[in-house]
């Protein structure tokens, strides 16, 4: 058994980059050996703070490296399909930031092609790997709140990315970009989603109009086995980053999530007030490393994984069910 696998990172956004950074230092049996970005200066200065890894800006140059044996996917979403494709024709084991694409067509594409190649797959829901949801999911199996009956989740930006990035065919829009975390805890936790019914408006950000997609929204949910759930979404969460998912249990609730950032209350007189969180980044950054370790630790040890190309197409199928819904205006079975 190796105790080493030679890892390529493909996209060198801001996250792309951090994944880089994470596997050259902080991923045990992990080796980066190779970057790709189309932006040659980008691949060349990252390759060179890496410690002077192989840069290519044509990433099936990367893959057809032969000392490359793992492929990590940190491309826009609608990139993600032909780098999939090409890694698991190459047999490279692969791992793939959520969510899987924008639309079910590349989805199946995808998993086709890693279906007939037999390459090891893991999709990126990082939060399944945070260990207050970690934790969650371990209370739940004890029977710590007896049987889950609701289940909430909340999801809010500090404020909007850029209108470029928020269209929806760069980013599949709110339900897809956002609530694919929210979506696939909602699997995670309860089971399967039988419908949905979404509303939303442009309510914060009038300049989101002309790009067809909200800024706010709720989706209600019933599950397969008649238990339900809410998931809210907004870009404008203004005091800060804010993750929180509540799961209401016959014996017991358990609640996910933090507002603060730094352990400290400043109490003065007729006020008790703390920080906020920043960002994604600041809320998950262990999350993301315990999540490349997994995976790691899959390839080099055979293992199976435990987020595949199946839980990305189910949350992806109800993401598109509620933006189906919310342009609408109905209740939409899956």
């Amino acid at each position: 058994m190796k105790s080493k696998i030679n890892i390529g990172v493909v996209g060198l956004g801001r996250m792309g980059l951090e994944y880089a950074r994470f596997f050259n230092s902080r991923i045990a049996g992990a080796r980066l050996v190779a970057v790709s970005d189309i932006r040659k200066e980008i691949a060349e200065a990252s390759a060179a703070e890496l410690g002077g890894v192989k840069a290519y800006t044509d990433y099936r140059e990367l893959v057809a490296d032969p000392f490359v044996e793992a492929v990590v996917v940190m491309t826009p979403t609608k990139l993600h399909r032909e780098v999939v494709i090409t890694a698991a024709g190459a047999r490279k084991a692969i791992f793939c930031e959520k969510p899987i694409s924008l639309g079910l067509n590349d989805a199946m594409a995808m998993k086709a092609a890693v279906d007939s190649s037999g390459a090891f797959f893991q999709l990126g829901f990082m939060r399944r790997f945070d260990p207050g949801y970690a934790t969650a999911k371990k209370k739940i199996l004890e029977g710590a709140i007896g049987t889950p009956c609701v289940f909430k989740s909340s999801s809010r930006d500090k404020a909007r990315p850029s209108l470029e990035y928020l269209r929806p065919e760069n980013s599949g829009g709110l339900f897809i970009d956002m609530g694919i975390h929210d979506f696939d805890l909602a699997r995670w936790f309860f089971g399967e989603v039988k419908s949905v019914h979404s509303v939303g408006g442009v309510l914060a950000y009038p300049e989101m109009r002309d790009i067809g997609d909200p800024d706010n929204s709720l989706t209600n949910m019933t599950f397969a086995d008649g238990r339900i759930g809410m998931v809210s979404l907004s870009r404008n969460g203004v005091f800060g980053y804010s993750i929180q998912t509540e799961i209401v249990g016959t014996e017991g609730t358990l609640i996910i999530g933090r507002e603060q950032e730094t352990p400290l209350l400043v109490m003065t007189k007729d006020t008790i007030a703390h920080d906020t969180v920043p960002g994604f980044y600041e809320r998950f950054e262990a999350s993301y490393v315990i999540q490349l370790q997994d995976f790691v630790d899959n390839v080099i040890h055979g293992r199976v994984p435990p987020i595949t190309c199946d839980d990305g197409i189910a949350a992806q199928k109800i993401a598109l069910a509620a933006t189906t819904s919310w342009k609408e205006g109905k209740v939409v079975g899956l």
